[in-house]
């Protein structure tokens, strides 16, 4: 196809062309987001990973009940409406991996925004959260930990 064609065919389908270019310019500006946001997603294989070769911090948002039903083994519960990066809890881990969990990933993620921006160094998040663990087959533990 050449140049001419192309421009042919974006004349005659003006609105199918727009939205093209729209899409292609929304999807750019994501993955570029993604790079620069400094923390990364894991999926639940590598979050094993990190656990076992780095001894990562888990901490799980999910509400009290929903922790108590399953859990990552070792994760520590902390609620979202008392996440604060600058807890007891949080203090000393700004150097050692801190991945950020909950039940479908996106209050997670905002968790791990706020981690970065307070400082801490290495930072993740578990992408699709507790729910991804359980489809890839991976244990959890029941109770309050």
């Amino acid at each position: 196809m050449s140049l001419e064609e192309l421009l042919a065919f974006a004349g005659r389908h003006l609105y199918l062309s727009l939205g093209f270019a729209g899409l292609t310019v929304a999807i750019v500006y994501t993955e570029i987001a993604r790079l620069f946001r400094g923390y990364k997603a894991l999926r639940p294989a590598e979050l094993t990973g990190l656990i076992n070769r780095d001894n990562a911090l888990v901490i799980d948002l999910s509400a009290s009940a929903e922790f108590e039903k399953g859990h990552i083994p070792g994760s520590r519960s902390v609620q979202p409406s008392q996440f604060d990066p600058e807890s007891k809890l949080l203090a000393n881990a700004k150097a050692l991996p801190v991945v950020a969990v909950c039940r479908t990933g996106q209050a997670s993620a905002d968790a791990a925004k706020r981690l970065k921006k307070a400082g801490f160094e290495q930072v993740y998040w578990l992408d699709g959260g507790i729910q991804a663990w359980q489809q890839a087959d991976l244990p959890l533990v029941k109770g309050r930990g």
